[in-house]
């Protein structure tokens, strides 16, 4: 195996975004989900009927990357700066105040920097159990939503090894801040797919993006023709699937207003057209996952996380954190983002009182 294949609001949104985390800043964001540059070419076509395999999992590989010049940053920049003022992307005060945070300017203490290294980390959803009234309620968490093995400050360990293997070579992480399904789309490391997400070969859509700069210079892999995946040729399987039909079926698109992540994930009551019946998991929204054949046999591969006792369970629908409580919770959540504070703890609750009631 090759080294690059290695096995809305009770809180003001200003002050929320200050209380969260890389991931969490980038799943709401959702790394500028619907900004699909528009000179795509489609693929070649779907697999037909065959049916779903089964994956090896020790043969999913645990990274992969793509890397490019910082002399392609302003193009990027203009390129997603255009897609992002595109008023039929969405009309959503939150999401456009989320995408506005993303851009590709270098760090002012970092003007010398040569390459950017985009990385796509394996990641597989998982399940917790939380214990009420003598039962076990087996909850969804997906992948984005609990911090996995492979950290920022693993990637830097294994970047410099492996990628730039010249010691000494600074390297700074610009997940954050980053527009990261544009980079890996323009960088060759995935491919958008119908449902706006990107799929990397290998992982599928089961991935955590990030970026990092470096001042080592490094192979430039930019795309000049995006593509997309064969399979979206012929299939609707994840239009058919998401809940709130916020996949379209002509272009390669979301209607963001729609899309069920972007309430879940944030602070307030939910609207009218979202059904308690649509919830499957404690954040956010994999339905357009599982069945697309370009997931197949990877969507299957799941975890499992710490159990939440009855006692716990009963703190978090009520509603009444308290410091033992989120130690515990970060413990056996792996760091589950609306339970690191009182001031997200809110999302939390209204989110497992929606699955359990549900």
């Amino acid at each position: 195996m090759s080294k690059k294949e290695c096995s809305p609001g009770d809180v003001p949104f200003a002050e929320m975004l200050r209380r969260l985390s890389r991931r969490t800043l980038l799943i709401q964001a959702m790394a500028a989900t619907p900004l699909v540059a528009q000179d795509f070419q489609r693929g070649r076509g779907g697999r037909g009927g065959r049916g779903r395999r089964v994956v090896d999992p020790s043969q999913i590989p645990t990274y992969k990357y793509k890397t490019l010049s910082v002399n392609r940053l302003p193009v990027i920049q203009a390129e997603y700066d255009s897609l992002r003022k595109n008023s039929q992307l969405s009309k959503n005060k939150t999401f456009r105040e989320q995408i506005a945070l993303l851009n590709l300017k270098l760090p002012a203490d970092f003007q010398n920097a040569k390459s950017v290294i985009v990385v796509a980390a394996y990641a597989k959803p998982v399940y917790a159990n939380f214990r009420l009234n003598g039962q076990t309620h087996k909850i969804l968490i997906p992948f984005q939503y609990y911090e996995d093995d492979l950290n920022t400050a693993q990637l830097v360990s294994i970047i410099q090894k492996d990628v730039i293997k010249t010691p000494g070579r600074r390297i700074v992480d610009i997940t954050q801040t980053s527009p990261l399904k544009l980079l890996a789309a323009r960088s060759g490391l995935g491919r958008y797919a119908r449902n706006s997400l990107v799929f990397v070969d290998g992982m599928g859509s089961y991935n955590v993006l990030h970026a990092f700069l470096t001042d080592h210079p490094l192979n430039d892999e930019y795309v000049n023709n995006l593509s997309t995946l064969e399979e979206c040729n012929h299939c609707h399987s994840c239009e058919r699937s998401c809940p709130t039909r916020c996949i379209s079926r002509w272009n390669f698109t979301v209607n963001i207003d729609q899309c069920l992540t972007l309430y879940n994930e944030n602070p307030g009551t939910f609207p009218n057209f979202i059904y308690g019946s649509m919830h499957h998991a404690l954040m956010g929204c994999i339905s357009c996952n599982s069945p697309c054949p370009a997931n197949e046999g990877i969507a299957e591969l799941s975890g499992n996380l710490g159990d939440v006792t009855e006692e716990e369970t009963q703190k978090v629908l009520q509603g009444r954190p308290d410091d033992a409580l989120l130690s515990s919770l970060q413990q056996k959540l792996k760091g589950f983002k609306a339970a690191k504070t009182k001031e997200l703890f809110p999302i939390l609750t209204r989110n497992l009182n929606v699955l359990i009631r549900t």
